[in-house]
This record gives structure tokens, C-alpha cells and sequence, in this order.
């Protein structure tokens, strides 16, 4: 008699399974064997899994999905990582290090993310561990900049600096990293989790799309006032975005670290996270799960053994940017910040190494990587400000850009990633250029943000321009395109963009965008900003804008295929 065939083990079961088998973290000397045997020698289940666990990805063929079977893009031999840097803090040393590595294994291609880390592509086998022992020279490491573990701990890149600040968060966002990441307690997390710790009044974290967000908070109790912290828990993009759930509490500094902690714990023990990896995030808690503010709260409470206060928000952030972009005073008498715009966030050797020597040549040797993927230089004489800036224009990079310039945002795109759809740094790069030229004159702040695919690895969900890669026949040919989603927004105009039908091959996206652009430009109220136009004006009307007149909605398109790892 034959037996019937098992059931086919899950995505979930496989990855659930896997972790339960190895924490990846005490397994390096396999890798370093692997590095001395050669590329053939890497087993699948490093490949593609528990290398991610060392910020490790195998690299895509530059087709993306297309090219692949089963949502999935074919692999190269080689393979790209990220540099965890909590609260984007670096040092000169360390950056001209990282310079060298790119130089030296990743064909001068170096990314600044939108989590504060650093990204290198087409690293071989045998350089990843020559690449991890020179970072764990300087201090630095890509543990945990993928996997399903804590993920690098963002912050504001003017904490200590910002004579606005209520308070300098940047410790307790490195105390949570060091607490956190690479701790064997929680390398088996269900997905990844995002923590945002930050005392900047205009949130410049996000704290709005990670899994905790804490933003400084201020009370007065019994007429002496304190500060602390505002909780936040359960935000997150990816294919199903949800902005994070405010909880009634006052958490105290002093309890900051336990709170992040309680929560990540929590997350660990949901077993219901654990039966699919497309729904595993904490934001499901939530949106399947029936889990509320006041139940989490509870639970929180309840691992620290405290109690917290009641209290109101606050101040919700501002509609402004969020990059700390230019030139301005620090709370520092004499001193101020250099902030420089890198579109799509890309550096080579020679711009790595020029910016870390001009923070020792005119600071300190600090510098700071922001979630828009940028870098500030700190620390500088105000009176030697503007010798900086000239020497940062002179490579290539902006410190005054203008609004198209200043607000775009590119994921890895075809280039590098299996998931993506279209290719999009290269386009970006392209569509700020043909916007410059096409409207010189438009004078509002816009976030233009450019995702491969629908997963939202460029956070178009929260851009007030948000264009999400695929495909689509143009005059017989299969083409790159866009569909469009419109008013994403943070802080005081927080929501989701809209989906409102539309989509467009990439060579017409210029033309589509300034019609909608010039359309505000004509229809705005006195003092209306964009997102506020957004909110008034119907999905029909902003299509017919977009489009040059009347055309029927279009259907989105499904993501291709499981959420990477990179996904917010």
C-alpha cells in the first residue's frame, strides 16, 4: 500500500522551521567556509535565508521579476548588504572604511537607505568575510539589517545638535540597538521589526511607519514638567500599509528601554504571526487580529510591571520636510550642520571619501545618514559653512536643491532587486531632471517617490507622489510604467496615498505629472499647500489631470510575490 504524500511544507512552516534550526548569528564560520570553498559551495537555505541575518541578499540579474519564475527574479553569484548605522551615526574613520570596501568589492556602488544604513552591491562570497571583519574593526556590522530580528534603529541625525529637540534620543536609540540587535533572545522574531526613537519635533524618523515609534513628549504633573516619550506601535508600508497606533500613555525616559523591549517581546510570542509570511508583521495585530491601543497597552504594562500615565499628544509634527537639508545652526554657539541631498541616495568611492574628509577638515569627523537618504555633515564653524558647500557642489551633490531635487525617493528597483518590476534610480534620476525643466517655477515642497514594485521599498504609500513599477505594452513593445498613488502624508496631514486609477508607461510620466502639478498650481486656494489640494480633489478629477482628460480607473496591480525583507 502506498502512502499518501505529506503535506507540502509551507513558506512560513520552511522559514519557521529554519530558524528553529540555526540562529544565523553564531553560524559565521559556515560562511567563511563557503568564502574558501567558492560560490558553489553555499547552501540554499543561506542563500536564500539565514544569510539575511548578516544584512545579506543574493543579488538579482538586473531583470527583476520578469526574468524569474514564481514572483521571484533569477539570482546572480553575487550578492548585496547593508551596514546597520543606529540613529544614522558615523564617524569619518569609519566612512573613509567604507569607502575603501566599495571601492575595493562593490564596484563603487554604495547606497544610503531610507533606515539610516549604507548598502553595497556585487560582493563575491569570499569577500563578505574579509567586508564583516573590517566593519567589526570599526565598530559597525550588517547583523540585523535583514531577517527577521530587530532592524536597524533609526533616529534623528540632529539628535545633541537641534536647538528644537525636546530631547537628544540618539542614546536611548543606541542603547535599544545594542539591547536589541543580535541579541540570540530575539533573532526568531515572526518578520522584522522597525523601531524609531526620536526627539525631533518634526519626527524626521517616521516614527508614523514603524513597528515602535517614540517621539519626544512633554507634561507638566503637578506643576513641574518632564519630558519623555509618545508611543506609537504597529506602522508599516509594504503591499498592506497601516499607520502606527498611538497609545494613551506618558512612558518616562527611564522606562523607555523596557517599553521597546515589552514590545518586541510580545511580538516574538504571537504564534498567530507565524502561519503566513505575507501577514507576519505586528501591524496585523491590528488590522486581522482585533488587537486595539488599550489591549496593547495592557500587555505592555504588564511585561514591565508599570503602570503609565494618561496623556495627551502634543504637538503633532508639522507639514515640512522632514531631511534637515541645507545649512543651519546648531544649538552649538558658532557651529552648524551641512545637510547634503543624494539623489536616490547613491555615492561613489571618491564622494564617500571627500565627505568624511571634509567632516575632519572642518568639524569633528562626524557625520549623520537620514531615512531620505542623505548625509549631514555636523559639527562645522558657520563661518566655514560656505567653503563646504562649495566643495560638496564641486562633487556632484546639492546642499540647496530644488523641490524635485530634494524630495525624491528611489528603491533598489530591477537593478539589484528580484522583486522589482521596473527599473527606477536610473529613472528617478531622469524624471527630477525633466520635472526641473518642466516647472522651474513650482514652489512647494513635494515628496516624488519611486518604488520597483508594489511592495513600497521607496515608501510611495506616504509621498504626495508615489509611482509603483510595472509593466505594460507601449506601441507593441513591453515597456517600464507606473501607476500612480496621490496624498501620502505624515505628521499633520497623515494618510495613505490614494489609489486613483492611473498609470503610465515611464517615458510619459513627466508630462502626466506636470499637468497635475500645473492643475494645483491653477486651482489652489490662497495658502493652500499640496497635501491639502490632494485631500479636497477627487480621485476622478486628479486622473483627468494626470491623464490630459477623462479615462476609466485601471485596476492596481497585486504585488508579484512574497514581501521582501526590505519592505517597510
Amino acid at each position: 500500500m502506498v502512502k499518501a504524500n505529506a503535506a507540502k511544507e509551507t513558506k512560513a512552516q520552511r522559514s519557521e522551521r529554519l530558524k528553529v534550526e540555526k540562529n544565523p548569528w553564531a553560524a559565521w564560520d559556515e560562511v567563511r567556509a563557503f568564502a574558501r570553498e567558492g560560490r558553489g559551495s553555499v547552501l540554499p537555505e543561506w542563500a536564500e535565508f539565514y544569510f539575511k541575518w548578516w544584512g545579506v541578499y543574493t543579488q538579482g540579474d538586473g531583470a527583476g521579476v520578469t526574468g524569474g519564475v514564481g514572483g521571484v527574479g533569477k539570482a546572480t553569484e553575487y550578492f548585496m548588504m547593508r551596514i546597520g548605522l543606529p540613529n544614522g551615526l558615523l564617524t569619518a574613520k569609519q566612512l573613509h572604511t567604507i569607502a575603501d570596501i566599495t571601492e575595493k568589492y562593490a564596484r563603487g556602488v554604495a547606497d544610503i537607505t531610507t533606515r539610516q544604513n549604507i548598502q553595497l552591491h556585487w560582493l563575491t562570497i569570499e569577500a563578505l568575510p574579509e567586508i564583516v571583519d573590517a566593519l567589526t574593526a570599526i565598530g559597525l556590522s550588517p547583523k540585523g539589517a535583514c531577517g527577521d530580528v530587530v532592524r536597524n534603529v533609526t533616529g534623528c541625525p540632529l539628535a545633541g545638535l537641534d536647538g528644537h529637540e525636546l530631547l537628544d534620543a540618539s542614546l536611548l536609540a543606541v542603547e535599544v540597538a545594542e539591547l536589541l540587535t543580535a541579541n540570540p533572545e530575539f533573532y526568531n522574531l515572526p518578520r522584522k521589526f522597525k523601531i524609531s526613537v526620536t526627539g525631533c519635533p518634526i519626527w524626521c524618523s517616521y516614527p508614523e511607519i514603524n513597528d515602535v515609534g517614540l517621539t519626544g513628549l512633554k507634561r507638566v504633573k503637578d506643576g513641574v514638567e518632564e519630558v519623555g516619550y509618545s508611543l506609537r506601535v504597529g506602522g508599516g508600508l509594504s503591499a498592506e500599509p497601516h499607520l502606527a497606533v498611538r497609545l494613551n500613555a506618558f512612558v518616562p525616559q527611564d522606562k523607555a528601554l523596557e517599553v521597546v523591549k515589552a514590545v518586541c517581546t510580545i511580538f516574538r510570542e504571537q504564534d498567530v504571526l507565524r502561519e503566513s509570511r505575507t501577514h507576519a508583521r505586528l501591524k496585523y495585530l491590528f488590522m486581522r487580529h482585533g488587537w486595539t491601543a488599550e489591549r496593547m497597552l495592557a500587555a505592555i504594562e504588564e511585561k514591565v510591571g508599570f503602570t503609565f500615565d494618561p496623556c495627551e499628544e502634543g504637538p503633532i509634527a508639522e507639514d515640512v520636510y522632514r531631511d534637515h537639508v541645507g545649512v543651519h545652526a546648531q544649538r552649538q554657539e558658532g557651529l552648524s550642520y551641512v545637510g547634503v541631498t543624494v539623489l536616490n541616495g547613491r555615492l561613489d568611492p571618491t564622494q564617500l571619501h571627500s565627505l568624511a574628509g571634509l567632516s575632519e577638515e572642518y568639524g569633528d569627523g562626524h557625520l549623520r545618514a537620514t531615512i531620505g537618504q542623505n548625509i549631514v555633515l555636523v559639527n562645522i564653524p558657520t563661518a566655514k559653512a560656505q567653503e563646504v558647500v562649495e566643495k560638496i557642489s564641486a562633487l556632484g551633490l546639492e546642499v540647496q536643491p530644488n523641490v524635485f531635487y530634494r524630495g525624491a525617493v528611489a528603491c533598489t528597483g530591477t537593478e539589484f532587486c528580484k522583486l522589482a518590476i521596473a527599473e527606477t534610480k536610473g529613472f528617478a534620476k531622469w524624471l527630477v531632471g525633466e520635472m526641473e525643466e518642466r516647472l522651474p517655477e513650482f514652489d512647494q515642497q513635494l515628496r516624488l517617490h519611486v518604488t520597483g514594485c508594489t511592495n513600497s521599498c521607496g515608501q510611495s504609500w506616504i509621498a504626495d507622489i508615489g509611482l509603483e513599477g510595472k509593466k505594460l505594452k507601449k506601441d507593441g513593445q513591453l515597456v517600464d510604467a507606473f501607476y500612480f498613488c496621490v496624498g501620502g502624508a505624515v505628521g499633520e496631514y497623515a494618510g495613505i496615498a490614494r489609489q486613483i486609477g492611473y498609470r503610465a508607461a515611464a517615458e510619459d510620466c513627466p508630462e502626466a505629472i506636470e499637468r497635475l502639478l500645473r492643475g494645483y498650481l491653477k486651482g489652489r486656494g490662497e495658502g493652500e499647500n499640496l497635501r491639502a489640494y490632494f485631500r479636497r480633489t477627487s480621485d476622478e478629477d486628479l486622473r483627468t489631470l494626470l491623464a490630459g482628460g477623462v479615462v476609466e480607473a485601471v485596476e492596481r496591480d497585486p504585488s508579484p510575490g512574497r514581501v521582501p525583507s526590505s519592505v517597510g
